[in-house]
């Protein structure tokens, strides 16, 4: 099966011509040889990205999967290629009905007709990893139910272990490859993948994310339905909305476009820097509208397999890295990356300011609301791995998030300053995150795990006594060898220098009583002068310490 996958990979890539996606100066000559018969296929479409994209869907859902997981990275490929990836589409037949009945009764341990009083058995949605059905349950709710598909995870697995392979193969014959790091890429996709495949996870970031916005009547997130949700199957609520593509709906529904938009930036920067809990996966199938108050709407959100979050520093440096960079002060976000091990330490900060400034000063040459906020986090990451920073995953995630609001916002209302809500969000973010009333927030929420450590400090302070007292007696002990090595190394170095020498002038007092040989010298001068030679040597070798 394993060995049929990889063929089948190998003709398809053939056919599609990928070869020419690999550097065509840098490859070695073997290589190249190899790589002769491939040429003299015809070139199928005159784009290698549009080639590529068409090989992804050729080789089925979770080589496609994978491909728009590289579409969001824009600090690794092109704007051509990533743009071309992005219009793949996880579309796949739907899979059989009893298959799906019998994983959800399998799954709940009961027959759906106790379950539920109505069961579409045509599904609403058919992706690569699962699909979703109407109903309704016995109680009265409508509900969706998702069901994973049957037997998916073999095929993941063994798709994978193909990706990883040519990861690796990847790395051999492209020199540059490492730069690219193509192994921790399907790394990355191997992990959303497979959270993708356990529904109790998603269950549980969809609880999550209500709780965090059940009364804010900015985002709605269905309720999850908690007695019928296992690995495989996810009962929820049924939303009803306009898809958040549907701009001429919300046209003819009189929705204020422009309140829309900028409620959607909002709700980003709440999630990523209040929250640290991001819908990671906002594109527009999983975003719909509630117009049921065209001049106040609002947003419902579905789909919570892929959640992202951020550390303390790396939002704190973030923040500032956003506000620094859109006030066009480069050399504070080129201190910022140092400071936050973004780069390497030794990292040139002068040197990284004049590059990021070239790079960034034609972005700000237009009018702000012209500026797309994403590009600019783009360029940030792009000019950076110049300087081997290693983008985290979280970035990544944060990166294809905010490219994907930013986009739907920009099509619901095209004059989107985007800025104009992120900025003044930022700014009293970072006001709370360092002021005197942060302070007094965490020592509050510190203070009764104080108290209840205090009985437990007085034989802690012991315990660190002893273990300084241990340090500072491991630390004698170790200079006493230090000194006991040193003066062992430096006694070795004497003997070698004076094997030296000794060896020099034995060889000297051969040399001397060759020399009546040559005529050069009188047989009683050259006796003498090998004695003594010889004498000199024999103390430097055997006598002298």
């Amino acid at each position: 099966m394993g060995s049929l996958r990889i063929l089948k990979i190998l003709w398809i890539v053939t056919r599609y011509r990928l070869d020419r996606l690999l550097p065509q100066k840098s490859q070695p000559l073997w290589l190249k040889c190899l790589l002769l018969p491939v040429k003299a296929f015809p070139i199928k479409h005159q784009h290698p990205a549009v080639a590529l994209r068409c090989a992804l869907e050729e080789l089925g859902p979770i080589f496609v999967k994978f491909g728009q997981v590289l579409s969001t990275r824009r600090d690794l490929f092109d704007a051509n290629t990533s743009d071309e990836l992005q219009k793949l589409q996880d579309q796949v037949p739907p899979f059989d009905e009893r298959l799906s009945r019998q994983i959800i009764e399998d799954s709940l341990g009961e027959p759906i007709e106790t379950i539920f009083s109505q069961f579409e058995s045509t599904p609403l949605a058919s992706a690569s990893v699962a699909q979703v059905h109407a109903a309704t349950l016995i109680s009265g709710e409508d509900v969706v139910v998702k069901v994973i598909r049957p037997g998916i995870e073999k095929s993941i697995q063994l798709d994978l272990k193909v990706m990883h392979l040519l990861a690796q193969i990847l790395l051999k014959v492209w020199a540059d490859a490492s730069r690219l790091h193509p192994d921790q890429i399907v790394s990355d996709y191997e992990k959303i993948i497979f959270d993708e495949l356990n529904l109790q996870l998603e269950a549980a970031n969809a609880s999550q994310l209500r709780k965090n916005w059940l009364d804010s009547g900015k985002l709605y997130v269905p309720e999850i339905h908690w007695d019928y949700c296992r690995d495989k199957v996810m009962v929820m609520e049924r939303i009803y909305g306009i898809s958040s593509a549907d701009v001429a709906q919300m046209h003819a529904r009189g929705v204020n476009m422009k309140k829309l938009a900028h409620l959607g930036v909002e709700i980003f920067f709440t999630q990523v820097f209040k929250d640290n809990f991001f819908h990671a996966d906002m594109h527009p199938g999983n975003v719909f509208i509630d117009a049921s108050d065209p001049d106040n709407p609002s947003y419902i959100g579905i789909d919570c397999a892929i959640i992202g979050s951020l550390t303390e520093d790396d939002k704190t440096y973030l923040a500032k890295n956003l506000l620094a960079f859109f006030n066009q002060d480069y050399l504070e976000v080129a201190r910022l990356h140092v400071e936050s091990s973004w780069v390497p330490a030794e990292t040139d900060v002068r040197e990284f300011e004049s590059v990021i400034r070239s790079v960034c000063e034609p972005i700000f040459q237009k009018p702000i609301k012209e500026i797309s906020f994403a590009r600019v986090l783009i360029s940030l990451f792009q000019t950076a791995r110049r300087f081997d920073m290693e983008v985290q995953p979280q970035l990544v995630l944060l990166q294809k998030t905010l490219l994907n609001i930013e986009g739907m916002g920009r099509q619901i209302y095209p004059d989107l300053d985007l800025w104009e809500t992120a900025a003044p969000f930022m700014e009293d973010w970072m006001k709370q995150r360092l002021g005197i009333g942060h302070v007094f927030e965490q020592i509050s929420e510190n203070a009764p795990k104080w108290i209840s450590q205090l009985p437990d400090v007085p034989q802690l302070a012991y315990n660190a006594l002893l273990e300084v007292q241990s340090l500072s007696r491991n630390n004698r002990e170790q200079t006493k060898l230090l000194g006991q090595l040193n003066k062992e190394l430096s006694r070795n170095r004497k003997q070698k220098n004076n094997s030296r020498i000794g060896g020099i002038a034995l060889l000297a007092a051969l040399l001397a009583i060759t020399l009546p040989l040559t005529g050069f010298a009188h047989p009683q001068e050259a006796v003498m002068g090998a004695s003594v030679l010889g004498s000199l040597g024999i103390y430097w070798m055997f006598i002298k310490p």
